[in-house]
């Protein structure tokens, strides 16, 4: 499609646009602040204070302390590292994850299976949600680590994390030692949702800078005092002897702009009025094309993410022709779109393979015009998907992506 027209991006899901602020301070950091934050020299000790920033805003969003911050790049090595970390410093050699993780931490955990680890993978409710009481039941005496996502990458729905924690303290007792290490993907979360994650009662939480308007390359891993981690490689201490490496310090300053633009946002209501539009895309989308529903109900959903599945209907055909009329979605999530099959997480909750699942996820930037104009567009690419030619094409007749 032709990219100079202005295009209605509704793939926030997968990776917003950074802030203009963001990438200005981003090319201040790179001409200005050049040299190592582990240098003694002057130079030196101005990019470590650039870093001690960025750490703080990313804290202060959480309501922990700084040292609690391990900058990694991005949330799929934050979640290895939660994941893979924990394991490998605990003695058992037992993993639950709920079945509805994204592939960073369900990649991890095979990783730890063809090293000898056990798997349990706890099944969720038709509404995309796993049950607390049903990940409790699965940990056993030599469970290491539970992981848990907190928002549903690909529908949105709100995982029970603080009620998964509190079980299991009702279980084996209020000593963390005593407890499998609980990881958090607060990937999809971040940017939206006013994060705790000592409230909630993780050990871990795995975060990201490009899902709320940062840049790609940054992210961090919350670690709880006291919480055993072992590194995923070791070089020159950086990171508290966590993550070795020289920062990146541009993508982090950025990470930290990023972060506190979204502190102000949501002070100023933003996860409102953006759970707003997408309750407006979703009543016109279902009125538009009668044929549509959502691809779940009744469970609590995360403010951005409006699922809508399209009985009959294949989903790549369908983002093909919503290209064409100006408006970038997904099927399912882009981190899996190029992976033949459907989607895990779809088939997890009984989505059959005939039926064309659309993710349309919004932004702080994201208009009422924007919605107005997807949802016509959406009209228009079901009519010419379900009577056209391309109901008859082979790329059709695949299952659709996840």
């Amino acid at each position: 499609m032709d990219y100079s027209r202005r295009v209605i991006y509704l793939d926030n899901a997968a990776s917003t646009r950074p802030a203009d602020e963001v990438v200005e301070a981003m090319a201040e950091v790179a001409r200005e602040l050049y040299a190592n934050p582990a240098s003694a020299h002057a130079a030196g000790a101005a990019a470590s204070r650039a870093l001690d920033t960025a750490r703080g805003e990313v804290a202060a969003a959480l309501a922990v302390e700084p040292e609690e911050i391990v900058f990694t790049s991005g949330g799929t090595e934050a979640d290895a590292l939660g994941v893979l970390g924990a394991a490998r410093a605990s003695r058992g050699r037992h993993v639950v994850l709920g079945a509805l993780e994204h592939p960073a931490v369900t990649r991890a955990a095979e990783a730890l299976v063809a090293g000898g680890f056990t798997l349990e993978v706890v099944a969720p409710g038709a509404d995309g949600v796993v049950r607390a009481e049903a990940v409790v039941a699965a940990v056993r005496p030599d469970t290491a680590v539970v992981a848990v996502m907190l928002v549903q990458n690909e529908i949105g729905t709100v995982q029970p994390i603080g009620e998964v924690a509190r079980q299991l303290a009702d279980r084996l007792g209020p000593d963390p030692r005593r407890r499998p290490h609980l990881h958090v993907d607060a990937v999809q979360a971040f940017g939206f949702l006013r994060l705790r994650p000592r409230a909630l009662g993780a050990d871990t939480m795995a975060l990201s800078a490009h899902k709320l308007h940062g840049p790609r390359g940054a992210g961090a891993l919350w670690i709880r005092p006291g919480a055993r981690v072992e590194p995923l490689w070791i070089g020159g201490g950086q990171e508290r002897g966590r993550r070795g490496g020289t920062e990146n310090l541009p993508a982090i300053v950025g990470f930290g702009r990023a972060v506190a633009l979204a502190r102000r946002a949501l002070d100023a209501g933003a996860d409102a009025a953006v759970a707003a539009l997408r309750d407006k895309l979703e009543a016109a989308a279902l009125a538009a094309v009668p044929a549509a529903r959502p691809t779940v109900t009744g469970a609590a959903r995360a403010p951005h993410i409006a699922s809508l599945a399209f009985p009959g209907l294949p989903a790549e055909p369908l983002l093909h022709a919503l290209e064409a009329r100006g408006v970038l979605a997904s099927a399912g999530a882009a981190c899996a779109s190029r992976t033949a099959g459907p989607s895990p997480t779809l088939k997890a909750i009984g989505v059959g393979d005939r039926t064309g699942v659309l993710r349309f996820s919004l932004s702080r930037e994201t208009t009422a015009a924007d919605v107005d104009a997807a949802v016509v567009a959406l009209r228009d690419a079901v009519g010419e998907v379900g009577a056209g030619p391309a109901a008859a094409s082979p790329l059709a007749k695949r299952p659709a992506r996840g």
